[in-house]
């Protein structure tokens, strides 16, 4: 009979997934770590990784049936033929929207690891201190000197490119060489700086893709096709990093198809006693057993997790004893921004396809600036040389016209803007107890919205981005504030936030369930704020710390 018990479970193989994984085998923990999707080898199972454009049926676009099958991934740019296999299936695994949400998830070993946009900040104290001073949500239990250790160990082994650029808001890390700016973006950010002396500034983004060889892995080859999963090892996944540590230990256990359905509680223990899952394949129910379980099933499954267990204690689920389980659902706000054209750089190209962006830090409601709104935003963006698709098709004859589209086009610049949603109680995701997805689950049904802070917001996002490239020197700069829509940042947060008091939160400061305290949510879920910068590398801080204290109470009898 297969051994059903272990020290630990972990629940999700993402990014917090994998890191939960290396943390507590590394400490010596027999680790189960539980996927619902199947698994993907590293390198072997990357099978469209090394195909040229011309090699895919479609070229790499969608088909009529795709948009078809995929009704939610539709909406935006996942969508493709490319990596498909990557993306949850829509029709398997429904949602019922009160409002519009673009959920767009991954459910394999790996998640979404594979196909992140691998941009990785620091969050800074104003950012930890918002919610407090604000009077906004509740107050984080942490701060900025509680994870800084924890910033620093992950960027140490996950491998991060970027410069120490001495900005107050945007903490600077342990980077290796960063990547390099183009001529227009360096141009353009020297125009910047001059021009708002200093107080808003362009850098070279700080990415997951190493530059130098590290941790068996080969530095980035430039070939910017990441999320096919990468041969080279070169951008930070599970797959490339955390599995392959957390293997190597020889305490770990991996089981893709394995839903899990609940975690299972002692009532009289006040502590999990391990998970159910259901077979995904075989429509088969286990039990599994372990003495501390890490849910890092991503922001909206931990919560739909954490609602299905213990239901004959706390009809809203294990951790709903606050009220706040399911609540404060956040994202981060985009669509707007802007882009024009850059002249005097005809004789200029690039080299390679950079998997790499600029970044501009936020710069609102800082340093004496006060908005109609509060928090702030970021850009991201780069500028490219327009290439052959700029043709217009109805259009395209003639010899002369296609030797033309041989040779590159304009410089264009662009910038989008990503901007804090607030944690809103109203802003959650529940249960709909009647319909069922493929495996006779309750589907989670998304009740959330951008509100009038974030609204405002957005046209500042759109007017300082036109103003920026415009005081650059860019000509005939496009402004656009698209349809404001959550989910479709992919950086879903709250639902399980952190806090000091068990009355307003789900989890306290070392990332427990306050209902179990040997149960750890260190995902999305536990964000008690969303800040403005990609989420990834906070939650792989969190991971970190999170494991460690773990350890060290077990080790002590405490759990």
């Amino acid at each position: 009979m297969a051994n059903n018990n272990y020290d630990a479970i972990v629940v999700g193989s993402g990014i917090s997934g994998g890191w939960a994984a290396k943390e507590l085998t590394e400490k010596g923990l027999k680790t189960l770590l539980l996927e619902r999707g199947r698994n993907i080898e590293h390198i072997k199972d990357y099978v469209n990784a090394n195909k040229a454009p011309w090699e895919f049926e479609h070229r790499g676009e969608r088909t009529q049936k795709m948009i078809e099958d995929y009704p939610v991934l539709k909406r935006d740019y996942p969508l493709n033929e490319t990596n498909l296999d990557y993306w949850a299936n829509d029709k398997d695994s429904p949602y019922i929207e009160t409002k519009r949400f673009d959920w767009f998830r991954g459910y394999q070993v790996g998640g979404r690891s594979l196909m992140w946009g691998r941009q990785s900040y620091r969050l800074h104290d104003i950012d930890f201190e918002a919610n407090a001073k604000e009077g906004i949500g509740i107050d984080w239990p942490i701060r900025y000197a509680d994870l800084a250790p924890w910033y620093s160990y992950v960027e140490k082994f996950a491998g991060i490119s970027g410069n120490r650029d001495g900005i107050e808001i945007l903490p600077d890390g342990e980077f290796m060489p960063a990547m390099e700016m183009n001529v227009v973006e360096k141009d353009i950010a020297a125009r910047i700086k001059a021009h708002y002396k200093g107080t808003r500034q362009m850098i070279m983004g700080r990415a997951a893709n190493i530059t130098v060889p590290h941790e068996g892995r080969v530095n980035c080859q430039y070939r910017n096709k990441c999320w096919l999963g990468c041969p080279f090892g070169a951008y930070f996944s599970t797959q490339s990093s955390t599995l392959p540590a957390a293997t190597k230990t020889g305490n770990l256990t991996v089981r893709p198809w394995s839903i899990v359905t609940r975690v299972l509680y002692d009532k009289d223990t006040k502590k999990a006693t391990g998970v159910e899952i259901l077979d995904a394949e075989t429509n088969k129910t286990y039990e599994y057993y372990a003495k501390i379980i890490f849910l890092n099933a991503s922001t909206i499954n931990t919560a739909t997790i954490l609602m299905r267990s213990a239901t004959d204690i706390w009809p809203g689920g294990l951790g709903s004893s606050s009220g706040e389980l399911g609540h404060n659902l956040m994202d981060h706000q985009l669509g707007a921004g802007a882009s024009g054209w850059v002249e005097g750089y005809e004789d200029k190209y690039t080299y390679g396809r950079r998997a790499n962006g600029i970044y501009i830090p936020r710069f609102r409601n800082l340093n004496g600036d006060k908005r109609d709104y509060v928090r702030g935003f970021g850009y991201q963006g780069s500028a490219s040389r327009e290439r052959w698709s700029r043709a217009i098709p109805e259009l395209s004859i003639g010899g002369d016209f296609k030797d033309a589209l041989s040779e590159p086009g304009r410089w264009t610049m662009g910038i989008g803007g990503f901007g804090e949603v607030l944690p809103y109680h109203e802003n959650r995701v529940y249960l709909d107890k009647d319909k069922k997805d493929k495996w006779g689950l309750p589907v989670p049904v998304m009740d959330a919205e951008v509100k009038e802070n974030e609204l405002k917001m957005r046209i500042d996002m759109m007017n300082d981005a036109a103003e920026m490239l415009t005081a650059a020197g860019v000509k005939d700069v496009h402004p656009y504030n698209n349809e404001a829509v959550l989910g479709r940042s992919i950086h879903e947060m709250g639902t399980a936030r952190m806090g000091k008091d068990r009355k307003t939160s789900v989890l306290n400061k070392w990332n427990q369930v306050w209902d179990a305290p040997n149960v750890f949510v260190t995902d999305g879920a536990a964000m008690t704020s969303a800040a403005c910068q990609n989420p990834s590398l906070t939650y792989m801080a969190i991971t970190a710390r999170a494991a460690d204290f773990a350890v060290s109470e077990l080790k002590k009898s405490n759990l």
